[in-house]
């Protein structure tokens, strides 16, 4: 029998088990100093929110159980291969500057619970009683669950192959005046991205069917759902994906050839041509990428100029900065 929680959609209900969640890997990432379950502690909240809801409601229908198993393959990957790295490299380098502030730290943790509560949407949604109670779920197999499922597994296959294959690498200890053009990262600088991309609107696509014909309240909670894929693509596009990874991998670059301290002569050249070459999100093949026009690559293939590091203002500041390091250990 269906558990009814707060709300027929279980979103209350989700909201405090995400928050509560997230609360305690705060409290104990902070207490401790160290990030080895920062990222582990995202991944296996959606894990545990999916299979909470479907055992909660207790209908397992083939579409539930489809998108709840697309879930917590997805996150299984994820946290496991975030926890894998964090433990070979030691720590993170991205929570150095906010690990011990407080409020900095606290406020990626709040970034985390609304990330995990809006991203999973669509599947808590369609394993409450909300839509599950109506009736009349068309059977697995329409026209959008194979588009969703299609879209599911090809950005999964992108998303996972490509953080092995940037791995794997990395372990070779490759020329640091080379950036990384092996697999899947010779025809996208961000191939895990896409991937993601990809994956979340599979799933509310498979989400979204199980409402197909119908009207009223659950057929608008599961369109309200779109604020998962479109989240993502907005955090990846311009938040925490691409633009905290874009401009400071530019930077490193400019400084090994450019730097007060310059190392490698090349790095800089070698980077601006593969950026030239290579496509921000969209897998697309480097030679033809090279020769499209700026403007098709700004507006079609997102390229978007809050990306671009400019040596006239950009390099001038990484120099000073960099310069200013190297004084103050002088």
């Amino acid at each position: 029998m269906p558990i009814n929680a707060l709300d027929k959609y279980y979103l209350a209900l989700t909201a405090l088990v995400t928050t509560g969640y997230q609360l305690l890997g705060f409290a104990i990432a902070w207490t401790l100093q160290f990030d080895k379950i920062t990222d582990f502690t995202g991944g296996s909240n959606f894990f545990l929110l999916a299979i909470l809801t479907l055992c909660m409601n207790g209908v397992y229908h083939a579409r539930n159980i489809v998108a709840t198993v697309f879930i917590l393959v997805w996150a299984t990957r994820l946290a496991g291969f975030l926890l894998f790295r964090v433990l070979k490299t030691g720590s993170d380098t991205r929570f150095d500057d906010i690990r011990s502030h407080f409020f900095k730290f606290l406020a990626f943790w709040v970034g985390q619970i609304v990330w995990v509560w809006t991203v999973s949407l669509p599947v808590t949604i369609l394993n409450s009683p909300g839509v599950t109670s109506t009736g009349g779920q068309p059977s697995f197999g329409t026209g959008t669950d194979i588009a969703g499922v299609i879209l599911w597994a090809i950005g999964w296959m992108i998303e996972s192959t490509a953080d092995i294959q940037k791995f794997k690498y990395k372990q070779t200890h490759p020329p640091k005046d080379q950036p990384t053009t092996i697999g899947l990262w010779k025809y996208s600088r961000h191939p895990p991205y896409f991937g993601e991309i990809l994956c979340w609107w599979g799933v509310w696509l498979v989400s979204l069917s199980a409402t197909s014909g119908t009207s009223g309240g659950p057929r608008s909670a599961q369109l309200g759902a779109l604020v998962s894929p479109l989240f993502t693509m907005v955090l990846l596009i311009f938040g925490s994906g691409i633009p905290t990874a874009q401009k400071p991998t530019a930077q490193k670059f400019y400084l090994l050839s450019n730097g007060p301290n310059a190392t490698h002569r090349n790095a800089w050249p070698n980077y601006k041509r593969y950026m030239k070459r290579t496509s921000v999100l969209i897998p697309f093949p480097p030679a033809l990428y090279e020769r499209l026009p700026q403007f098709i690559k700004t507006t079609f293939l997102l390229d978007l100029p809050m990306y671009q590091f400019h040596e006239e203002t950009d390099g001038k500041k990484a120099y000073e900065e960099e310069q200013q390091r190297a004084d103050n250990q002088a």
